[in-house]
């Protein structure tokens, strides 16, 4: 029996070529398939069987070269190119749907420079556009959720914050957010990155009070492997995710001196060392930080860089408390009551007097944020079409409780016990209508719970509520 070893080498490379991921087929010099890999079935839906010997106008694709297909195999461009690479491009599956492939292709020649043929190969793109356009729809949904629309209110100084968003969102400085928790940072933040040059870009968050100094270090800057235990891997930092984007670094006051320095020299240089590393690595990034505390405050005694102060308030940014904007309230309401009918499907249309009452009296040591979650706690509760008091959550249902002569439009009460409309009664009063809750008397009083201890101390209040006096007992009233 004779072996011939031309035979066995093209047995070999068939085989390599049905073991292909990728789809390959050949065509001979008038466009006739001649040869058709097992992936290529799968992709088109096609048998070799069907197609060899049929013209290639049968995959049906939607373009040929950045071309239509000519129909005539002579005329097609790639001809004259010789070969073309990584084309996207839609073939028409066997079913009537159509497949995204990225096709190259390259013109088969013998030894007189004769075009004998031509050999294709198609890569199924079908997960990869699917993954585009998920992202797609995230950024879409990103968008909507910092759109300046969503940022709710009409009152002289949100229009002032409005016209700062706009102005950051214009350049590249770094932006330092200032408010209270609760008060809309993040939404601020996001509304500067979507509206910007660089909203097509990532914007990555990272909250620098979660983490530990170490652990912050390698999450922003990254680390190499064998930098420390547990390093059995490189790994990039969020610095360089948010390369060509926005990096948001919220709670920025909790940084740590040795971070502080760190971030010093990416806000002047734009460069960061990963952990253990001693290369740098060039960063195109917007910062933006943001925090609840009074950074000039930390800074004057001596717990925040001043430099580094200096380099963040580039361009500084204050979120008002929702009690300093309280005609926005009906407002935000109204947008959290649409977005719950949203989200729930219910029909809820706005809150009664009374309700609407309560909510423009309490004073939301929360913000929007727990204004937010007031609306949404009344949408477990309320089953008519407009939020009543008893949907409302408990703290903001007693803050009327509180006697008409000793409420306040703002502010609190002087702990030297100044103000003459809080006495021992009123607070007896208050303590025995909160179960004796020092934190609910506070909330009620706009003071801290240290105020509070300090008025009882004063008037000779007992911390904790006084057992009844056994002597009377049993003799109430039927």
């Amino acid at each position: 029996m004779k072996f011939s070893l031309k035979s066995w080498d093209c047995r070999f490379a068939e085989q390599i070529i049905d073991a292909m991921a990728e789809g390959v087929f050949a065509l001979d010099s008038r466009g006739r398939i001649m040869s058709w890999n097992r992936s290529m079935e799968c992709i088109t839906g096609r048998t070799a069987r069907e197609v060899i010997g049929k013209n290639c106008s049968i995959l049906g694709f939607n373009r040929c070269f950045q071309e239509s297909c000519p129909g005539d195999f002579k005329k097609c461009a790639l001809h004259k190119r010789g070969t073309v690479e990584r084309k996207e491009c839609l073939l028409r599956h066997r079913e009537g749907y159509d497949v995204p492939v990225i096709k190259n292709a390259r013109l088969v020649k013998n030894e007189d420079g004769e075009t004998i043929g031509i050999v294709e190969t198609l890569t199924d793109i079908t997960d990869l556009q699917t993954a585009r356009k998920n992202i797609e729809e995230v950024r879409r949904r990103l968008g909507e959720r910092y759109r300046f629309g969503n940022i709710v209110g009409k009152s002289a100084i949100m229009q002032q914050v409005f016209e700062k968003i706009r102005a950051a969102a214009a350049s590249h400085a770094t932006v330092l957010i200032q408010g209270e928790s609760g008060s809309g940072k993040e939404l601020v933040a996001g509304a500067i990155h979507y509206n910007s040059s660089r909203a097509g870009g990532p914007m990555v968050t990272v909250n620098c009070s979660a983490l530990s100094e170490s652990l912050l270090e390698s999450e922003l800057f990254g680390h190499v492997k064998g930098a420390f235990t547990g390093a059995v891997r490189d790994r990039s930092g969020r610095f360089e995710d948010a390369d060509g984007g926005t990096i948001f670094l919220d709670e920025i006051s909790e940084i740590s001196p040795y971070i502080q320095i760190k971030l010093l020299r990416v806000l002047q240089q734009r460069e960061i060392e990963r952990v253990g590393e001693s290369a740098t690595r060039k960063i195109n990034i917007r910062v933006i930080a943001a925090t609840n505390q009074d950074l000039y405050q930390l800074v004057r005694e001596g717990r925040f860089r001043e430099d580094f102060y200096y380099r963040l308030k580039v361009f500084p940014i204050c979120i008002p408390p929702l009690t300093r904007r309280r005609e926005d309230i009906p407002l935000l309401v109204a947008h959290f009551i649409q977005k719950q009918n949203k989200n729930t499907g219910k029909r809820i249309q706005d809150m009664t007097s009374e309700a609407m009452r309560r909510i423009m009296d309490y004073p939301w040591p929360g913000n929007v944020r727990e204004l937010e979650n007031a609306v949404e706690h009344a949408f477990v509760l309320c089953r008519q079409n407009r939020i009543d008091v008893r949907d409302l959550p408990v703290e903001i249902r007693t803050t009327n409780r509180l006697p008409i002569h000793v409420r306040k439009s703002s502010g609190g009460y002087s702990p030297n016990g100044s103000s003459p409309n809080l006495n021992r009664e009123v607070l007896m009063n208050l303590l025995d209508q909160s179960q004796w809750n020092k934190a609910e008397v506070a909330r009620q009083l706009s003071v801290s719970r240290t105020a509070v201890w300090k008025y009882m101390k004063k008037w000779n209040i007992p911390l904790k509520k006084p057992l009844p006096d056994p002597m009377n007992a049993g003799q109430g009233s039927v």
